[in-house]
């Protein structure tokens, strides 16, 4: 066990108990909470196994930290999130799934869609202006109006840290800057959903695109991305508590999207390495990924070392780690067989229906409450953070705008034998810029998962498919002509679901009808 665990087993003694240590926390003071989210984190792409044993890119992969915490507190591994990085990142700022939130692909420009062409299906009017403050309502076109959750935290004593990825509004909007979406500070985040570069010495990218702003005090200097904003963090931590206010820390790293560029820190581990699965020596894009996730890996060590240095903040710090989508499964950036090795044994990945695109490596830590090294198998999806951390804060008494989706999976990390049936549901009409492969789940799509079964809906040729995700992970059995019944009765909670929350649906360009809904439906 690491020098945390050993402390907050001493804390659990002189408290009497886990129960007594939770009282005489929680009870007296709300948690600090931090939330954090990786960018294009895929479930394997860690040393940590998700799956039921441990796998060639696990072992290609050092995450020493994300073992720490696995070690600490409870890995989550039926975890899922959006394809793409907005509409998940709107989710877990609402609570609203995307169905209902309606900002299915990716934000960037005012007024902007950022779907690829097609000559067979429009895409709906969604919100490419993505979520605002709920102050906007009425006044911003194509975007949706939200009480977020840190605003949610702060207006309950919290002080709120935005450090990152925002990517959840169109630049000039009020929700492009995380101050206006219930953050007290805004660190490095804006309209951009990745970083023009990572190197201080390039300064983060200033003056194109995609550059990183509000760092400007490293630019010149020999530091990665990831670190800059680990420093930052810390530092934002630090006044939260010399001001003995709880502090909400969402620690969005930029890491580990493209572009791929080398963190000399940790590409060294890579270089000239033989890999199992490949059968070669990983390639320089390979090398770059896995020192990019090393990095990562390394901030939240860095954060766990400052809460090991602070004990009476580390016995009240609620750590909870997620990525916001699939990692990349394409081979245009990556070694090996397009959509097969880089998130085996998932198919595809990123912007992908199939488990690729949207299972996530997910741990919680919470002092007191969560066991220590344990697995729960309880399905998650990115929208029941909301209402999770809300509970988690102890905050009973509060009005939200929207209407929330997700489902507090508190009662789950209290009660760890606790079993409950949760379908998730996926809804993407919109066209990912990078593939649309429909064979292997790009495309407009949406999908349900329910038991053991996933089915896919393929708007634009009106196929559904069903996988048994238990016994076939890696989705090669289409079963949907074997089970008619299974079929018929998800498209028709699939449809329901959409019709509940007004989901937009694309139409045919010949006829400019919509296309019927997952069960066959025209209205």
């Amino acid at each position: 066990m690491k020098k945390l665990i050993d402390k907050t087993s001493k804390m659990l003694m002189l408290c009497g108990s886990s129960i007594a240590l939770a009282s005489c926390t929680q009870e007296t003071k709300q948690p600090n909470i931090i939330m954090f989210l990786v960018d294009d984190m895929g479930w394997q792409n860690t040393s940590v196994p998700f799956y039921n044993e441990e796998t060639p890119l696990n072992r290609r992969f050092r995450t020493p930290n994300m073992e720490r915490l696995a070690e600490m507190g409870v890995k989550f591994d039926n975890a899922y999130a959006c394809a793409i990085s907005s509409p998940t990142r709107c989710s877990l700022m609402s609570g609203m799934n995307a169905s209902r939130h309606r900002v299915t692909n990716w934000t960037l420009e005012l007024d902007q869609k950022t779907d690829a062409g097609s000559d067979i299906i429009s895409m709906p009017d969604w919100n490419y202006n993505g979520i605002q403050p709920d102050s906007t309502a009425g006044k911003i076109n194509n975007s949706t109006p939200i009480t977020s959750l840190p605003q949610v935290l702060k207006d309950n004593g919290y002080y709120t840290i935005h450090c990152g990825k925002a990517h959840f509004g169109a630049r000039t909007t009020p929700g492009e800057n995380p101050l206006y979406m219930g953050f007290d500070v805004n660190i490095a985040g804006g309209a951009n959903g990745a970083p023009q570069s990572y190197l201080g010495t390039e300064n983060f990218g200033s003056g194109g695109r995609f550059a990183v702003k509000g760092l400007e005090k490293y630019h010149g200097q020999d530091i990665f991305l990831s670190e800059a904003l680990t420093i930052e963090a810390i530092n934002e931590m630090k006044k939260a508590v010399k001001s003995d206010k709880p502090f909400y820390l969402y620690m969005s790293h930029y890491a580990v999207h493209t572009p791929y560029d080398e963190d000399k820190r940790f590409s060294g581990n890579y270089r000239n390495k033989y890999d199992e699965m490949l059968k070669d020596t990983l390639d320089e894009n390979e090398i770059r990924f896995a020192a990019l996730v090393e990095g990562m890996d390394k901030s939240l060590g860095d954060i766990l070392d400052y809460l090991e240095s602070e004990p009476e903040v580390a016995k009240n710090t609620i750590i909870l780690f997620m990525s916001d989508n699939g990692g990349q499964g394409l081979n245009n950036v990556r070694q090996g067989i397009e959509d097969h090795d880089q998130n085996y044994p998932l198919r595809a990945g990123k912007g992908s229906a199939f488990m690729g695109g949207v299972r996530e490596p997910m741990i919680v830590y919470w002092p007191g409450v969560t066991q220590a090294g344990t697995v729960n198998s309880n399905k998650v999806m990115i929208e029941d953070f909301y209402p999770t951390i809300i509970e988690m804060a102890g905050i009973k008494d509060y009005k939200t705008y929207q209407t929330v989706d997700g489902e507090s999976f508190v009662d789950v990390l209290k009660n760890p034998e606790m079993k409950r049936d949760k379908a998730i549901v996926w809804h993407f009409p919109n066209l990912w810029g990078e593939s649309q492969n429909i064979e292997e789940g790009y495309g407009a799509y949406s999908a349900i998962m329910k038991g053991n079964y996933h089915l896919i809906y393929h708007w634009q040729t009106g196929q559904t498919r069903l996988y048994d995700i238990v016994n076939d992970i890696s989705e090669q059995n289409d079963i949907a002509a074997e089970h008619p019944e299974t079929v018929k009765e998800l498209a028709s909670e699939l449809t329901q679901y959409l019709k509940e929350r007004d989901a937009q649906r694309p139409s045919m360009k010949e006829t400019g009808k919509l296309i019927n809904y997952p069960d066959g439906s025209e209205i």
